[in-house]
């Protein structure tokens, strides 16, 4: 699948050097290049592409007005945001951006990037079940350890930890801390995570055992056991039936 890229930054050294890493993949067709929001935008209207890599601090246009813009083509390409700047990690992720780069970018971390935005096309070009198909398509969050900003996949999350303002991520692999409260978490993430404890929500896929009987109701997720509070215990065992959770092995 060769797929045409749209580069958007106000500094031509860094158009130059991106162009000359997308150059070197096979997977990458025409690269057209817009030194700011306004001349992406023309661009984008008489030269649709499947992809996006914008940066977000360019006068007028910052690279999040111009993926909003996006949102009314009828053709929206795949978003990319690629910056110095962690701190717009979270709006990328609300923005529905495939991938959040951090400059300097890196030949393997892009060859990574240009694999997501080759799924997405696919799953989105998918026939039948059309819009359906693309609606189970898999939520991401933008993430950060040790500096590095990357996407994870919703349902690679095992579980939730509240830390104060923020919440942590487990995955089996690690865990991350986000700046979003978990009681956000656990409103946008209601049909596939449940609450146990003040401090815990837990994805139901990802349970292992449940013991809710006995003085010290918990679940296992993984490796981890956790405590479920007795206030929250109905409201597991409502959710747990309606799911007719059978606990992996």
């Amino acid at each position: 699948m060769t797929i045409s890229v749209l580069i958007a930054d106000d500094e031509q050294p860094a158009i130059d050097e991106l162009a000359f890493l997308l150059g070197q993949d096979p997977r990458i067709g025409i690269i057209h290049q817009a030194a700011s929001g306004a001349e992406a935008i023309r661009l984008l209207t008489r030269e649709p592409v499947d992809a996006a890599f914008l940066d977000i601090h360019m006068p007028g246009l910052t690279g999040f007005d111009l993926a909003r813009a996006m949102q009314r083509f009828e053709r929206r390409p795949a978003l990319v945001f690629v910056t110095a700047d962690e701190e717009g990690a979270l709006e990328a992720f609300d923005l529905a951006a495939v991938d959040y780069l951090l400059k300097p970018v890196r030949t393997e971390r892009l060859h990574r990037s240009v694999t997501r935005i080759v799924e997405a096309l696919k799953a989105a070009s998918a026939p039948a079940a059309g819009a359906a198909a693309s609606e189970q398509q898999p939520e991401v969050i933008a993430v950060t350890l040790g500096g590095t900003t990357r996407m994870i996949r919703r349902d690679e999350v095992r579980y939730v930890q509240a830390q104060g303002d923020y919440a942590r991520l487990h995955t089996e692999e690690a865990s991350y801390l986000v700046r979003v409260p978990m009681s956000d978490l656990e409103r946008q993430w209601s049909e596939a995570f449940v609450r146990i404890h003040r401090s815990y929500l837990v994805a139901i896929g990802h349970l292992t055992r449940i013991r809710l009987g006995g003085d010290h109701p918990s679940v296992v997720v993984g490796a981890a056991e956790l405590p479920v509070s007795r206030r929250l215990l109905p409201a597991l065992r409502e959710r747990l039936e309606a799911a007719t959770i059978r606990p992996r092995p």
